[in-house]
């Protein structure tokens, strides 16, 4: 993928605008104005990503599989992140932070591409994933492809800290894909498994892009070390965020079914906190993970009624709200205030209350 000089609005921060409108809707309008500026933020340094990630060399099977996910958008938080603490101090090279963005999103890209195959995927944002429509092969090698490109582009600008810190997130990211995959299937009602596998997963990402997006800043170690924490409280609490929508989101806004990662056999923590308080609630899970299982309208209301009856949801939400007050506390300790420091909290905050 070779750099583009065309620039384009950055689109992928729907899940700030749509929760900006909430916030007015509701009085909240010293919440929504912080979540209008990060948007804003975010397209003065961004605005050729979009544009840089769906740009085709050739057209190989590979790299249509490859362009198939990226083209299809996303909420590119981790790319907003990066940015805004890339703002935090003024020099920073505009090109460095956008190669940087550029790889953050590669690599989470390469991770959906990888985990549709796994995990039997037929839609993503809201069409078909790649895998159905190029094959499990090409899904593969195209996300092995946006890995290597994205550490060609963080190599290239030889920031101390930024390409190690790269490969040992990707190998947190392949450790905590092993436990999940030893576990599949089998609803393990385990915090510590569950935070291993989400501290790999996802919040292992965050972190890199907040901590690059410091030292691309130029910000002292302490500084650097504060803001890679708010990235690992965030990513949890998007994390957190993201299980409910698996019982309580829109289908035709997240672009995934609901119930979804119960029938891939995943405890999220509103079903290990169901288990926890109810642990004869396991058998109305239990068909939700047999192979080729279609629980109707029933099973799922059961489910629900058992969800509700021990408040996991609520329970997941204060969680889910104390990373963000860590997450913010780390932020307010590492900078000095200024609309930057403003709008990261508010990407915090949108994390844990957003609804796709």
């Amino acid at each position: 993928m070779q750099a583009s000089s065309a620039p384009t609005r950055l689109t992928g921060n729907g899940v700030l605008g749509s929760l900006a409108e909430l916030a007015a809707a509701q009085g909240l309008t010293d919440f929504a104005g912080r979540l209008r500026l990060a948007q804003e933020l975010a397209r003065m340094d961004l605005s050729s990503l979009t544009n840089e990630l769906t740009r085709v060399r050739d057209d190989s099977v590979v790299e249509r599989s490859a362009h198939h996910l990226l083209e299809a958008g996303g909420k590119r938080l981790r790319s907003l992140c990066l940015s805004l603490c890339a703002q935090l101090a003024p020099g920073a090279n505009l090109k460095t932070v956008h190669d940087l963005a550029v790889a953050v999103e590669l690599v989470h890209g390469a991770t959906l591409l990888h985990d549709d195959v796994v995990d039997l995927g037929d839609t993503r944002r809201g069409r078909p994933t790649a895998r159905t429509v190029y094959g499990n092969a090409a899904s593969i090698f195209a996300g092995d492809w946006l890995l290597v490109d994205a550490l060609r582009r963080v190599r290239r600008h030889d920031l101390p800290g930024t390409l190690d810190g790269l490969l040992s997130t990707i190998d947190e990211m392949i450790a905590a894909e092993a436990v999940q995959l030893e576990g599949r299937g089998r609803l393990r009602a385990d915090r510590d498994t569950y935070f291993a596998v989400v501290q790999g997963k996802t919040a292992a990402l965050f972190r890199w892009a907040c901590g690059a997006g410091a030292r691309a800043a130029g910000l002292p170690g302490p500084a650097c070390a504060a803001l890679e924490s708010f990235g690992g409280h965030l990513g949890l609490a998007f994390q957190l965020a993201d299980d409910l929508l698996d019982f309580e989101g829109d289908g035709a806004h997240m672009g995934k079914a609901p119930f979804a990662d119960l029938r891939e056999g995943k405890a999220t923590f509103p079903l290990i906190v169901l288990l926890e308080r109810d642990p004869s609630a396991r058998p109305l899970l239990e068909p939700f993970a047999r192979p080729d299982a279609e629980p109707g309208p029933d099973a799922v209301g059961a489910v629900l009624e058992a969800m509700a009856r021990v408040r996991a949801a609520d329970a997941c939400r204060e969680l889910a709200r104390a990373h963000v007050d860590a997450a913010v506390q780390q932020l307010f300790s590492a900078v000095e205030p200024s609309p930057v420091r403003e709008a990261l909290a508010a990407v915090a905050m949108a994390a844990a209350y957003r609804d796709r």
